[in-house]
């Protein structure tokens, strides 16, 4: 009979376990317990008996139903320690029962205990994260606390993961995977993760009738292996009125079920579900060794941790079987200039692509603006391991993945200034002529962007801006056009027949970013509040930490002129040359602040005590509606938070932006994460600052929008129609508003 340890004698014994995933560990842990002596960690076998039984009963033939005479299920149980399970299995009637564990001390003992008593018994040393069976070698895999033992929080999931692929290799088509678990936070996400495609999938808790109370919860997930890219939903046997060891634990187990039936719902409604490449190498589109003719899947390539860049992808399968392959495998890289042309845009255009590429398998990977500037050999070295495990299999032997580019996109590119600031770190303005930008053929100028960009984020491109021929009077362009007088010489003079000149000017009706854009859009939130301080003369305070080029306050004085814009700044040198290169200036309206932007948000909230009381043009006071707009990059690539800066999601700020903001005001983060889990810590502490929290994702890049207010009052959220339209009938300048407060959403 097993016998649990007294709490002394525990403590002591535990003590030896510093580290779970340590060989040396357990020998000594065993050693100390003795030879001849049984330990369960959690669960009894009278509680398990009965589920148990109850599941071994369908796997191959049914040996306890003939008295231990039938074939049975070939059961595997990795890291079987010193438990009964086996054994009380073994008596039970299912002879073919194998057990490994990495302990020598521990097999050794084993084996002595019952080599006579259950010689059809086997026992064998070895590591369940890299076990020597062939594929398909069981019916049944058994695990009793050897996940939970490798998924210590220190340890990461990276041994969890191993053991769960190696049980995948090891089990049959149809077999069963039974996990006897406490299942905490993080060894259940693996697992529900790990198992989503392919896999049918049942939990329940084990009851605890054993006169060995347990402060925990024991719960049996079962896995059924089934066919490769289909998602079932979990069936939980799970009721939250019956009784548990521990009530918060079974609520948690449930709320991730519920959370994960969702996810797994989204991949079965057919939806274009972006994918990441675990989810592929886990079977969310069938098996990946195999060329599937026409299979044409999204995804995103590169994680925190694992590559420098993530990457938009499309894994493409060649539609038609030929001969004439030159490559079983191939990249095919698109520059962020032409990732709008139709042959890299459209379906049927990536599969012309395809063909005269020659590749039974191309994976098509799109670069955006993290990736301007940086050497594309890096590029290449970060792509090479990633693609790897897209590769389909039986390749011809050391056969290389070749790397095709469609080109940089860039046909022209002048460089006006390079210089290093003591706060942003190297910066460089350039002018640039992409390739046929438009696809027009056309005998029409050519269009030639201003860039500002920051070198520090692997040449991130801070600001992009549109510039425009203006023929002037040598006067007004020496006034308003603010070039090196050498880049005029050169670049800017063409003389007409009346003596004037054509020169270059930025276009600030022209929203470079996408994101900007989306920004813009997100007012309709608040269109109402808008609407209703232009009607009283209100100007509309609005704060905008962060000044890049700017592209965006410039547009906004111009496009939304009931608006008081105040800029928040922290390098003088980037302001330098936003005047210098991108016309940017200040007036009554818009003003520039030269600091720190999280100290200056602070200071006015304290200030101003929360108070959004302003008087009108009238004399008369008005309740006042606040924007502010975060748009800062962070320097930080370590962090996982591209944009913004970790600190302005710490809660310290987020607290005194809501003092800020009051009642009446709208909080707009420009959001760039390559971890979801970033992501989702970013969107938890908006959740607890602000009552309402909204987003606008954007499908073309990995920018998210996010717009959170602490109160619904200036919200026009019940009318997002008519909100579109008074924000429209605002705007000086057309924007996409309607498209993209369609894809506006809001996060509970």
């Amino acid at each position: 009979m097993a016998t649990t340890p007294a709490a002394a004698e525990g403590a002591a014994i535990l003590n030896t376990l510093g580290d779970f995933t340590s060989r040396e560990n357990w020998d000594k842990f065993f050693a100390l317990r003795g030879t001849g002596d049984s330990f369960e960690w959690y669960a009894e076998w009278e509680d398990l008996e009965a589920p148990l039984l109850s599941l071994l009963q369908g796997c191959g033939a049914a040996a306890a139903a003939e008295g231990g005479k039938g074939k049975g299920p070939e059961i595997l149980v990795p890291g079987c320690g010193s438990s009964v399970l086996s054994e009380q299995l073994y008596d039970a009637g299912f002879r073919r029962v194998t057990n490994v564990d990495f302990s020598r001390v521990l097999i050794a003992d084993m084996l002595r205990r019952h080599a006579r008593v259950r010689p059809e018994m086997r026992w064998r040393v070895m590591d369940m994260t890299d076990m020597q069976f062939t594929d398909g070698s069981f019916d049944v895999i058994l695990d009793k606390g050897g996940l939970d033992a490798l998924m210590e929080p220190e340890a990461g999931t990276q041994l969890g993961m191993k053991y769960l692929n190696e049980s995948k290799r090891v089990l049959k088509p149809g077999g069963k995977f039974a996990c006897l678990t406490l299942a905490e936070s993080h060894v259940l996400a693996l697992l529900l993760s790990a198992f989503r495609f392919g896999w049918e999938m049942s939990i329940q808790a084990i009851g605890n009738g054993s006169s060995k109370k347990s402060a925990f919860q024991t719960f049996m997930v079962v896995m059924v292996k089934g066919k490769t890219g289909v998602v079932h939903p979990i069936q939980s046997l799970l009721d939250q009125s019956a009784k548990f060891c521990n009530t918060k634990q079974a609520n948690d187990v449930i709320h991730s079920l519920e959370k994960e039936n969702t996810i797994r719902e989204s991949y079965s409604s057919g939806g274009d579900v972006i994918l990441s490449l675990r989810d592929l190498q886990l079977g969310a589109v069938g098996d990946l060794k195999v060329i599937i003719p026409g299979r044409r899947r999204m995804f995103i390539l590169g994680e925190q941790g694992n590559s420098l860049y993530c990457y938009k992808a499309v894994l493409l399968d060649a539609r038609k079987r030929t001969e004439t392959f030159v490559y079983h495998c191939g990249v095919f890289i698109v520059p962020k200039a032409r990732a709008h042309e139709w042959l890299f845009a459209s379906e049927e255009g990536q599969w012309h692509v395809v063909e005269s590429a020659k590749t039974a398998r191309l994976i098509m990977v799109f670069l955006d603006s993290r990736h301007a500037n940086a050497d594309m050999d890096i590029i290449q070295n970060d792509l090479s391991p990633l693609v790897k495990d897209l590769e389909p299999g039986n390749p011809e032997e050391e056969a290389r993945i070749p790397f095709m580019m469609a080109g940089d996109g860039v046909k022209q590119r002048e460089i006006l200034q390079e210089v290093t600031s003591e706060i942003t770190g190297p910066m460089v303005v350039e002018d640039v002529v992409y390739e046929n930008s438009d696809g027009d053929q056309s005998s029409m100028p050519e269009k030639r962007y201003r860039r500002l960009v920051f070198k520090r984020n692997s040449g991130l491109v801070q600001s992009e801006a549109l510039l425009v021929r203006d023929s002037t009077s040598d006067k007004a362009d020496e006034k308003n056009q603010k070039l090196p007088s050498a880049s005029k010489k050169r670049r800017n003079q063409k003389k007409g027949s009346s003596g004037s000149k054509t020169v270059l000017r930025i276009d600030h009706s022209y929203l470079g970013s996408s994101y900007h854009s989306s920004i813009i859009s997100g007012l309709s939130l608040i269109a109402s509040a808008l609407d209703s301080a232009v009607g009283s003369g209100t100007k509309v305070s609005t704060t905008v930490i962060g000044l890049g080029a700017g592209s965006l306050p410039m547009f906004l004085r111009v496009c939304l002129p009931f608006l008081n814009i105040q800029v928040v700044e922290l390098d003088p040198l980037v302001e330098e040359l936003a005047k210098k290169f991108f016309g940017f200036s200040t007036d009554e309206q818009l003003q520039v602040h030269l600091g720190d932007g999280i100290k200056f948000i602070e200071d006015v909230a304290v200030a101003n005590n929360g108070a959004t009381t302003q008087l009108n043009s009238n004399g008369n006071e008005n309740n006042a509606v606040k924007v502010l707009i975060v748009d800062v990059d962070s320097s930080d690539v370590s962090s996982g938070l591209s944009c913004p800066h970790a600190n302005f999601v710490d809660d310290s700020f987020l607290l005194a932006t809501k003092k800020f903001l009051a009642e009446g005001g709208l909080f707009i983060i420009n959001l760039v994460s390559r971890s979801s889990t970033v992501r989702e810590m970013v969107v938890s502490r908006l959740k607890v600052a602000f009552e309402h929290l909204y987003s606008l994702h954007l499908e073309e890049d990995l920018n998210e929008v996010l717009f959170a207010t602490p109160s619904e009052r200036c919200l026009d959220i019940n009318n997002m129609d008519e909100a579109v339209s008074k924000l429209k009938a605002m705007l000086k300048f057309p924007v996409d508003v309607e498209s993209d407060v369609k894809k506006l959403q809001k996060l509970q």
